[in-house]
């Protein structure tokens, strides 16, 4: 990805790191010297991505976000009232994205697939439940196939929930806005699809709305299960919940400020389906930071660093209030992915975990700080204070450069080459170089090449790379113990794949894989 240095920590150039183990291994024979790498840099733009993400509206996303609210209350429990106004309630606002997925469909000659997942979802009787009796739940996506039949069948998919609540999560009647949580992520979702719609790639896009989220996550798990057993080739999931750059007058006491030029990117270190064995495997490589989610992650900034900034851009000094001292370092255009690693906001959870648990790579996009009086809330004013997750709160550019972030995502990874397959770093002999070696994705064209990428260990991105060209097999004077590997595809037009660790191989007997996704990533 980008050889710029995180915000997070200093970047130690790798060529230091490995000195010696590179005058201890091949330069002292009489052979050709072993490649040690170069710092990565952006990937070029792609012109037909570049122009899509230039018709990201603001004043669309407004109109989406505005006509969600107008459902006044979007309760999942409300899909089971018999006394609500017309118009009104969670199953009018499926209906209503229903048509939406539709009318951007039949502006790209209906290369749209639009199709809803409803189900029963019953009633528990768990303490504390927030279903207590049967409901229905809907959720509602659409699909732009790939155009390469041998790639088609890989996917990538974008997400928020448009369901709300209020303070009580049973309240189906009094308004429920849902402005930011969740119609912000609604409108990536179509907005997205707006834009996208009108450009071929050789894999699928597939945008959702997904309901339940506020009642447990019950949407979003049916889909999952759903991908699952259908065997959606899911490489990446980018749930989009609270993007909404919440701004509110006067609100300026640290920590709470709002930064405009983040979003904040969650992502686990663990996979949540990992087996006992798996974890042990993570833990004796080191690979606790690096699961596809994590990968993912890190593909993200990747894309940043293509069309948002430059690397050569910098803006150091003083901290943001409420911002961490080690996040000075920012670069510039200002818009940029904030990389937290834990699976979620603390505590927290959010519809990509549904995901995670099925074994797919899904992270989440949030804005960098949430205001909790707009957040769950009934709307009124108290103590001079308004509550309530309301319109005016929102900042519709804000949310614009979110979607123009996943929509380049999303571009991006159904254009690339699929993730490279059986990638091992070979163990058999015990020096100070490294041999990696890998297959093929499925379906790969024939023009495919491969980068060995890699970051000293304490470090949070991807600094250095080397080409292996169309091979599928690379030697470097690079030692395994100081770095972490990932080999990922590139097509001729630079887009890249996400990047995959390798796992040991011994030559007899290949270890497992710290993950084994239950999915064909």
């Amino acid at each position: 990805m980008t050889a710029a240095p995180s915000r997070n920590l200093r970047l130690r150039p790798v060529s230091r790191i490995v000195a010696a183990s590179v005058l201890t291994a091949g330069l002292l024979h009489a052979q050709q010297p072993l490649p040690t790498g170069n710092p990565i840099t952006p990937a070029p733009a792609d012109p037909s991505i570049a122009a899509a993400l230039q018709q990201v509206s603001p004043t669309s996303i407004q109109a989406v976000i505005a006509k969600l609210v107008s459902f006044n209350n979007r309760s999942t429990l409300s899909s089971m009232d018999t006394d609500l106004p017309p118009g009104t309630g969670v199953s009018a606002a499926a209906d209503w994205i229903e048509s939406e997925f539709k009318r951007i469909s039949s502006a790209c000659n209906n290369c749209l697939e639009v199709k809803r997942d409803d189900f029963i979802e019953p009633a528990s009787t768990a303490p504390n439940a927030r279903i207590t009796k049967p409901t229905k739940i809907t959720n509602v996506y659409a699909i732009l196939r790939g155009t390469d039949p041998a790639q088609a069948a890989r996917m990538v998919l974008v997400t928020g929930h448009y369901d709300s609540r209020n303070t009580l999560n049973s309240n189906t009647h009094d308004p429920a806005p849902g402005a930011n949580d969740d119609a912000s992520g609604v409108a990536v979702s179509l907005e997205s699809a707006r834009v996208l719609s009108k450009l071929n790639f050789p894999s699928t896009i597939v945008f959702v709305a997904v309901a339940g989220e506020e009642q447990g996550l019950n949407g979003s798990a049916h889909l999952a299960k759903l991908a699952k057993s259908e065997n959606w080739q899911l490489e990446a999931v980018l749930n989009n919940d609270i993007v909404g750059g919440d701004t509110t007058p006067g609100n300026t006491t640290a920590p709470n400020i709002q930064d405009k030029t983040a979003v904040r990117v969650f992502s686990e270190g663990i996979p949540a389906n990992a087996t006992p064995d798996q974890i042990r495997a993570i833990q004796n490589l080191g690979a606790e930071g690096d699961s596809p989610s994590r990968e993912l992650a890190r593909a993200i900034v990747d894309v940043d660093s293509t069309y948002f900034r430059t690397s050569s851009q910098r803006l150091g000094g003083a901290t943001a209030p409420g911002r961490p001292h080690n996040m000075a370092m920012r670069l510039i255009p200002a818009f940029h992915p904030v990389l937290i690693f834990r699976r979620d906001r603390f505590l927290r959870g959010g519809d990509h975990t549904s995901f995670n648990q099925e074994g797919f790579a899904a992270v989440r996009f949030t804005e960098w700080a949430e205001n909790f009086d707009h957040q769950h809330q009934n709307v009124r004013v108290e103590n001079g204070i308004q509550y309530g997750d309301l319109l005016q709160y929102v900042d519709f550019n804000y949310v614009a450069n979110v979607t123009r972030l996943n929509a380049a995502t999303l571009a991006t990874l159904a254009s690339a080459p699929g993730t490279p397959q059986n990638v091992h770093i070979l163990t058999t002999a015990l020096d100070n170089n490294s041999e990696l070696t890998w297959e093929a994705p499925t379906g790969a064209p024939a023009n495919t090449t491969y980068e060995v990428v890699w970051r000293a260990a304490d470090q949070p991105i991807w600094t250095d790379f080397a080409s292996a060209g169309p091979a599928h097999t690379l030697k470097l004077a690079v030692s395994k113990d100081n770095v972490v590997f990932g080999v990922r595809s590139v097509d001729p037009a630079g887009h890249r794949s996400i990047a995959v660790l390798p796992t040991p191989d011994r030559g007899n007997r290949p270890a497992a894989p710290p993950t084994k996704p239950s999915t064909n990533q």
